[in-house]
């Protein structure tokens, strides 16, 4: 009896069952170490508290030499000035900024239902398969500014969508206001600015007072431009374009890889779809196009995606290329649910997120400097939207059926956010057994490589090398994570003796290692998103210096 009102509740009050099912999924990976880009954004954090007028005013060697931060940053400052709050209030250590993270994921996931009750009658479905999604947990559980980005997203497109239906002024001026807080957090929200516009040309079907919402965007980018170049020397939004664009050219792969390195990690970022394929659509029909699936993506999995990652073993060729295969039947399925809203009678706003779907998957493949989880992300809501409505129109009225299948995709979506979790628990525990095995030993410890290693590394003392100016002296340690970028074995005269260190990491699924195909921050570690199979420990050397003499 107490279960059933349990649930009476719950179903009564969906809003509170979404703020629990976030609380419940992302509570144990608050104490989650920093890794990748996170310290990017704690460092910025920590300069907007000091220096709110200024974020990008400090210096970070971050590639092996030391730069101002805006003279290499890729994003705006929108992320710092939210961190720096959720600091102030719950603390600057990983569980308080992780509590911000936190409140940007349950605004994403009720912003998904409060739009998903416009477009179907499962809403609670739509924003339940968001947070059953892997890429949204374990893109959640970073200090990074994706997951606020598409905060400010989805709820631009809920004020511009009820504002126009409504001819409500203030929503569709704070929805212009959401797409310039999006802007500033992350570039990619300038997207938004055509996509609403395409919507509210097609449901107004003239313009009106309701463009003049989306110049605010416009103005706020161009005053940005404006007071970079005068306090930095440059622009800083078209200065990332050229640099996303030289990191493009520098890392590019072929079309049609990209394309299918794209489907790849659209279809495991957003697994939900293949959980949910056999009630979606017919035995036949899903064996058909698994079928040209596999034999597509096989033959250009072994005659091209392969031989971009030379590092992968042979032993794990094979596993990987049935990973990649089932991933990129899942993209091919999810890209379906955008391609039947053209077959559909002409609904402004289905039509919104058809674009919203494909112009997501178009940059991530083509436009960005690489494919990422991070690119995918912004899929996530209006994939779990089109999934609830594929399920109305396929007749299927058994709630118990998509509660057991989201179950089963959330306790995998978990899992994933787990491994990635335990990535981050052993870069961490690296640093820390190579700082203690130094002991009270005269000599300075420098390092290579950074993401969270160089946090961890900085936080105990060691100091990053800087490969324009390095003379060691007698007693000093360099520490390489071999797990790493910006990384060189030192020159042999330099070395003294070498030792290695080896922390286990994640077991039998991983979400960053090139020796099993992940590379989920990065498809230039992997073509999957996530990888099952067994990654080698995170392996650490450490050279003890030959004294440079002086010139």
């Amino acid at each position: 009896m107490l279960f059933k009102r349990i649930g009476f509740w719950l179903a009564a009050h969906p809003r509170s069952t979404l703020t629990l099912l976030v609380g419940a999924a992302l509570g144990p990976l608050l104490a989650k170490p920093f890794n990748i880009d996170d310290p990017l954004f704690v460092w910025l954090a920590q300069q907007v508290r000091a220096h709110p007028a200024n974020p990008f005013d400090f210096s970070v060697n971050w590639y092996g030499v030391v730069l101002p931060l805006w003279a290499f940053t890729g994003n705006p400052p929108g992320a710092g000035y939210f961190f720096a709050l959720a600091g102030s209030l719950f603390g600057w250590d990983e569980i308080g900024l992780h509590l911000g993270g936190l409140l940007a994921a349950l605004a994403v996931v009720l912003g998904t239902y409060r739009l998903a009750a416009r477009c179907c009658g499962q809403p609670l479905l739509a924003a339940c398969a968001v947070l059953c999604m892997p890429v949204f947990l374990v893109s959640a559980s970073t200090i990074m500014c994706d997951v606020l980005m598409l905060a400010c997203w989805v709820w631009a497109v809920v004020f511009w969508v009820e504002g126009l239906d409504q001819n409500r002024a203030g929503k569709i001026f704070a929805a212009g206001l959401l797409v310039a807080l999006a802007v500033l957090t992350k570039y990619f929200g300038v997207a938004l600015v055509p996509l609403l516009a395409v919507y509210g040309g097609w449901h107004k079907r003239k313009f009106g007072g309701w463009v003049i919402a989306l110049l605010i965007p416009l103005a706020v980018l161009g005053g940005y431009e404006w007071l970079t170049r005068l306090r930095y020397g440059h622009a800083l939004f078209s200065a990332a374009a050229e640099l996303s664009s030289q990191a493009h050219a520098n890392f590019a792969v072929s079309k049609p890889a990209a394309g299918l390195i794209a489907l790849s990690f659209t279809g495991g970022g957003v697994a939900a779809t293949l959980f949910l394929a056999p009630w979606l659509w017919r035995a036949r029909t899903l064996a058909v196009v698994f079928g040209v699936t596999a034999l597509v993506g096989g033959v250009l999995y072994f005659g091209d995606v392969l031989h971009k990652y030379p590092a992968l073993p042979e032993a794990a060729r094979w596993s990987v290329a049935a990973q990649f295969i089932l991933w990129t039947f899942g993209g091919v399925l999810v890209l379906w649910l955008a391609a039947e809203v053209v077959r559909r009678p002409r609904e402004p706003l289905a039509w919104l997120l058809a674009l919203w779907l494909t112009g997501t998957f178009l940059f991530t493949a083509f436009g960005n400097w690489t494919i990422n989880g991070r690119t995918v992300l912004p899929m996530a809501p209006v994939v779990g939207i089109l999934l609830a409505r594929r399920w109305e129109r396929a007749g299927l009225k058994q709630p118990g059926a998509w509660k057991a299948v989201l179950l089963a995709c959330g306790v995998f979506a978990l899992l994933v956010a787990e491994s990635d979790f335990q990535l981050a628990v052993a870069v961490r525990r690296g640093a820390q057994a190579v700082m203690a095995r130094q002991g009270q030993r005269k000599g300075t410890v420098w390092f290579q490589g950074h993401w969270g290693f160089q946090y961890y590394m900085e936080k105990l003392g060691a100091k990053a090398e800087d490969f324009e100016h390095f003379t060691p002296s007698l007693g000093d340690i360099l520490v390489v994570p071999l797990h790493n970028t910006c990384t060189a074995e030192p020159p042999p005269d330099l070395i003294a003796s070498r030792d290695v260190v080896g922390i286990p990491g994640p077991i039998g699924l991983t979400t960053f290692h090139t020796a099993v195909g992940a590379g989920f921050y990065s498809s230039y570690f992997g073509p999957l998103p996530f990888a099952f199979g067994q990654a080698p420990a995170e392996a650490i050397c450490v050279y003890e210096l030959k004294p440079v003499a002086p010139k």
